[in-house]
C-alpha cells in the first residue's frame, strides 16, 4: 500500500494532471473576476483547498473543484517525492537540484505571502501627522475611554463578531454590547424613501436617520460600508441603542461616570513612529492636464530612536521602513492629501532567490552539457 502511494506521488502523470488543474483554475478564476471581483476570487479560488457550490436557499457547501492550496500542496509533495526518487548525486545533476529547489521556493513563497502579508492605507492631509494605517476592507467597532486626559483606552471589536450577533463583553468595559442588527453593506439617509427604514436607534445620530441593506460589493474600486445597531447594557439597565456606521463620525456617551467615544471604523494598525505630510505634488506636463509626477514629501518622527528626517515618496521610490513598504498610491482631489499603500510582506525576497536559483540551475546544466559535448568533439 505504501509503495503504491509512493509511486502515485512520484508519478509524472500526477505532475501533468496537477498542472492541467492549475491551468483550469487560473482560467476559471480569471473569468469569475468579471462578476465576483478580484478579492472574492482570490479567497474562493486560490486561497482555499476547494471551490464550493452553494445551492440556492441552502447553507450547504458542496466541494466541486480543488482550490489553489490543494493543487499547490500536492504539486509540492509531488516535486519533492519525484526528486528524491529519481535524483542521482553528481556534478551533472546539481543544476537539476537547483531548478527544483527554485520551484519549491516559488510555491512556498506564495503560500507565505498569503499567510503573512498584509496591505493597508495611510491617508494624510497636508500638515497632518499620523501613526497608524487603516485596512481597506475590514472594519472594527472602537469603544474609546477618553476620560483621562493623558491617555485613551481602546477596545476594538472586529466587525465579524458584530455579524455573529449576540452579546459582547470585555474586562475594560463596565457594560455589555448587545448587537441588535448588522448589515455588511449599507446606505444611510435622512428620509424614509426608496426602501430606507427606521434604524431603531434611540440615542446618538441614528435616532434621526434611516438605513437600507445593500448587496455585497465585489468591484476593486468599491467596498462594503457596514452599519449596525448596538444596545449598551449597564449595571442599572439600558444605556441606549446607537446606530454605528462606516458613514458616521464618532459618537460620545457616558457610563459609570466615564466618557466614551464610539465609532465603526476601518481596522487600524498602529506604528511605533509617525509620518507628517509636508507637501503633496501633482505635477503636470506644461499646457496639459496629463499627470507627470505624484510625490509626497513626508517627515518621519520616531522619538524613541531620535529620528526626525524628511523623505520623498514617489513612483518607483517607496519608503522602506520597519519591515514595511510605503508606496504612493493615490491622492485627494484637492491635491492637499496623500494616500500611501502600506505593504508588510516578510517573504518578499523569496521570489528573487527562487528565480536566481532556477537561472543558475539552468546555466549550470547548459554549461556542463556544453563542456561535455566540447570534450567529445575535441577527442574526436
Amino acid at each position: 500500500m505504501l509503495e503504491r502511494l509512493y509511486r502515485i506521488f512520484t508519478s509524472l502523470k500526477l505532475t501533468v494532471v496537477l498542472l492541467a488543474l492549475g491551468l483550469i483554475l487560473i482560467f476559471w478564476g480569471t473569468l469569475a473576476q468579471v462578476h465576483q471581483g478580484l478579492y472574492d476570487v482570490q479567497n474562493e479560488f486560490f486561497r482555499s483547498f476547494f471551490i464550493y457550490w452553494h445551492p440556492a436557499g441552502s447553507s450547504a457547501r458542496i466541494p466541486i473543484f480543488p482550490g489553489g492550496y490543494f493543487v499547490g500542496g500536492l504539486l509540492l509533495i509531488n516535486l519533492f517525492s519525484a526528486h528524491l526518487r529519481y535524483y542521482k548525486p553528481g556534478a551533472r545533476k546539481i543544476g537539476i537540484a537547483m531548478i527544483h529547489l527554485g520551484v519549491v521556493l516559488l510555491l512556498l513563497g506564495q503560500f507565505l505571502t498569503d499567510m503573512l502579508s498584509s496591505e493597508s492605507t495611510m491617508h494624510i492631509r497636508a500638515g497632518e501627522t499620523k501613526n497608524y494605517a487603516e485596512a481597506s476592507r475590514s472594519f472594527e467597532l472602537a469603544v474609546v475611554d477618553t476620560t483621562d486626559s493623558d491617555s485613551d483606552k481602546v477596545v476594538a471589536i472586529p466587525a465579524k463578531l458584530l455579524a455573529g450577533g449576540g452579546t459582547i463583553a470585555h474586562a475594560e468595559m463596565p457594560f455589555t454590547i448587545k448587537v441588535k442588527k448588522f448589515f455588511v453593506n449599507s446606505s444611510l439617509s435622512e428620509q424614509s424613501t426608496n426602501g430606507f427604514a427606521a434604524t431603531g436607534a434611540d440615542a446618538g445620530f441614528g435616532a434621526d436617520l434611516y438605513w437600507v441593506e445593500l448587496p455585497h460589493e465585489t468591484a476593486m474600486d468599491a467596498r462594503d460600508t457596514p452599519s449596525a445597531t448596538v444596545e449598551f447594557m449597564g449595571k442599572s439597565g439600558s444605556l441606549g441603542t446607537y446606530l454605528v456606521s462606516g458613514f458616521l463620525r464618532s459618537q460620545q456617551f457616558e457610563a459609570d461616570g466615564r466618557t466614551y467615544d464610539l465609532a465603526l471604523r476601518p481596522v487600524r494598525f498602529y506604528k511605533p513612529f509617525a509620518l507628517q505630510l509636508i507637501e503633496f505634488r501633482h505635477d503636470k506636463y506644461a499646457g496639459t492636464d496629463i499627470p507627470m509626477n505624484f510625490s509626497s514629501r513626508v517627515r518621519l518622527l520616531r522619538p524613541d530612536k531620535g529620528e526626525d528626517r524628511e523623505i520623498n515618496i514617489y513612483m518607483n521610490n517607496p519608503l522602506r521602513y520597519a519591515g514595511e513598504t510605503y508606496y504612493q498610491a493615490s491622492f485627494d482631489r484637492d491635491d492637499q492629501g496623500t494616500i500611501l499603500q502600506v505593504v508588510h510582506n516578510p517573504s518578499w525576497l523569496t521570489p528573487y532567490f527562487a528565480c536566481l536559483l532556477v537561472a543558475f540551475g539552468m546555466i549550470w546544466q547548459f554549461a556542463t552539457h556544453l563542456l561535455g559535448f566540447a570534450r567529445k568533439q575535441k577527442a574526436t
